[in-house]
């Protein structure tokens, strides 16, 4: 047990550093951005930890505070790329690198605890956030791409990888919190809630996913016949047309149900469920 500790602390303890020596990197550019300055205070405590001798014997809340750093870092990144609107020679390598960045901690959760599973370790929230994170950051760079027709007359397989992966990362948020059963001895007084629970609806952030996966189903479907791919590469392709209808009527449900007046508009969702449809 105590060689399990050492070796999990050494390996989270090196990309631990690895980690400072670039948020120092970027805090450079930006001294006082809030979410840099928010991971490298998170930084400080671990190097302060491991520095006086700690071990791993909290794995868990070690891995979730790296998590958060790394959340953090690569939320500024992300950001510095919408501010730029996407650069199209640099932006498919740095979006390759955040959703590495992205899905790391998984990874690192994966090996160190072998015998947990990877929402134990990280924790629902956190879980969720790496997936909605990756999901939106695709879903911003296939928005962008959308408007640069030229663009995707010549690289239409690119774009249909890159929503049918965001897809499957937002489609996974929204898998990660089991819904509510019912009939499980659950007893909620409040029916719209329960209606929420039912479907798998927790927060504002779950009816924006609904929304961006009903966006990114719709552009599939719209370009998909046009690709070039093989017929057994398309048979491996999500069933855009159903899971965008789906997930738009249980939006759409929703908003007009028990979130009315609440500032959720449907009509974009109603006017892509006419087309998929």
């Amino acid at each position: 047990m105590a060689d399990d500790y050492r070796r999990q602390g050494f390996e989270l303890e090196r990309r631990i550093f690895e980690l400072d020596i670039k948020c120092s990197s970027l805090r450079a550019e930006k001294q006082d951005d809030d979410y840099l300055q928010n991971a490298s205070a998170i930084l400080d405590k671990l190097k302060s930890y491991y520095r006086q001798g700690g071990e791993s014997s909290n794995l868990s809340k070690l891995l979730q505070d790296y998590t958060q750093v790394i959340l953090d870092i690569t939320f500024y990144e992300e950001n510095k790329l919408v501010d730029q609107e996407f650069p199209e020679d640099c932006s498919p390598f740095k979006i390759q690198q955040l959703l590495q960045d992205l899905t790391e901690p998984e990874v690192l959760a994966g090996r160190l605890a072998p015998a947990q599973e990877v929402q134990s370790v990280l924790g629902l929230e956190l879980l969720e956030c790496l997936y909605w994170r990756r999901g939106a950051l695709l879903y911003m760079y296939c928005h962008t791409l959308h408007q640069r027709k030229q663009w995707i007359k010549k690289n239409k397989d690119t774009f249909l990888k890159c929503i049918q992966e965001g897809v499957r990362y937002l489609m996974r948020m929204l898998q990660v919190r089991n819904s509510v059963k019912l009939n499980d001895g659950v007893v909620l007084h409040d029916t719209a809630t329960a209606g929420f629970l039912s479907e798998g609806i927790f927060s504002d952030t779950h009816l924006l996913t609904m929304m961006y996966i009903g966006e990114m189903c719709f552009w599939a479907v719209k370009y998909e016949d046009c690709s070039a791919d093989t017929m057994d590469r398309k048979e491996d392709r999500l069933q855009f047309r159903d899971i965008g209808t789906q997930i738009l009527n249980k939006y759409v449900l929703a908003c007009e149900g028990p979130l009315q007046g609440q500032g959720w508009n449907t009509e974009n969702a109603k006017e892509i469920l006419s087309i998929l449809q």
